[in-house]
């Protein structure tokens, strides 16, 4: 079903393990035979209402088509119990994604394209070090390395916030190992408080881009195994032209592992960086010369492709 915005969008679902997935597409606005088709998904916590439609709204009307989902457990998708965070899984939902986008009327399948944001970002890096058939990907802000960024929590919020965390984790795998419910812990307060992320502009920044019916929290749980998340191990096996994007003052995923990633893809990857903070890419002026930024790889990266294909 067509929404009722100024861009056409269409209400689709997939399925991923079974579970039903909810998504938008985005059309491509020009008149083509078969085009490309962005992927996007959102980061720690984060649903397709959360900032993504300005960027969807922008490629479709570039040439592209756009397919924005919610992961399981999150949003509008399926899946029990509610804001469970497990990186396996959200890596299929991206795999899922990327199968039906393939397939969607318009779609060249071999022109898909991945965009992603602070968690999403080493997602998408991640499924690029497997995916062979992508055309290009693309991460703003790209959290690449869990244990630098819980560094940095360890650096603005002290040994304390972070032991509080693993308890508050440890408690809700606990309850999961007997069949209770979880035990969750907000995503975003201010510093001082009990959250996933206290920075200091981690509140005012995420607030900027919620809907009113995005749910702050998350299981505790996800805590435990965050450190061990580390896409920039992956880097040397992804070989579709890549766009890092690190925002220099960036309190939630550090911005020297997303430079460290680049590094070690000499000729793949294409690094941008910005002198601000993990929030202001999705805004505004930031917003501006990222999308800008993000148009120009894509184009460039798809008449590359065509160039080796005559």
């Amino acid at each position: 079903m067509a929404s009722q915005t100024s861009t056409i969008r269409y209400e689709l679902d997939f399925f991923s393990a079974g579970t039903r997935c909810s998504a938008w597409h985005y059309p491509c606005q020009l008149e083509q035979q078969s085009s490309p088709c962005i992927v996007m998904a959102h980061g720690l916590g984060g649903t397709r209402e959360c900032g993504l439609a300005p960027y969807a709204e922008r490629f479709a009307a570039e040439g592209f088509h756009v397919l924005v989902f919610d992961y399981r457990h999150f949003g509008d998708s399926d899946g029990q119990p509610r804001q469970l965070l497990k990186v396996p899984y959200q890596l299929d939902d991206w795999r899922a994604a990327i199968d039906f986008a393939r397939q969607l009327k318009g779609v060249n399948p071999e022109q898909i394209i991945l965009w992603g944001t602070s968690f999403s970002g080493g997602h998408v890096l991640s499924i690029a070090a497997e995916d062979k058939r992508l055309l290009a990907v693309s991460a703003q802000g790209p959290m690449v390395d869990g244990r630098a960024a819980s560094l940095e929590i360890l650096k603005y919020a002290g040994p304390i916030h972070l032991s509080k965390l693993t308890s508050c984790g440890l408690i809700d795998q606990a309850r999961a190992n007997i069949g209770l419910s979880p035990l969750y812990i907000p995503l975003i307060a201010k510093p001082g408080k009990l959250a996933a992320m206290t920075s200091h502009d981690s509140l005012s920044g995420y607030q900027a881009i919620t809907n009113p019916g995005w749910r702050n929290e998350m299981s505790a749980r996800t805590v435990l195994v965050l450190s061990l998340y580390r896409p920039i191990r992956k880097a040397k096996k992804i070989r579709c032209p890549a766009l890092i994007q690190a925002c220099n003052k960036d309190t939630v995923a550090p911005a020297k592992s997303a430079v460290k990633m680049a590094k070690r893809m000499p000729g793949i990857a294409n690094l941008k960086q910005y002198d601000i903070g993990h929030f202001d890419i999705y805004t505004g002026h930031d917003f501006d010369v990222a999308i800008a930024d993000q148009l120009a790889f894509y184009r460039t990266a798809l008449q590359n492709s065509l160039g080796l294909k005559l």
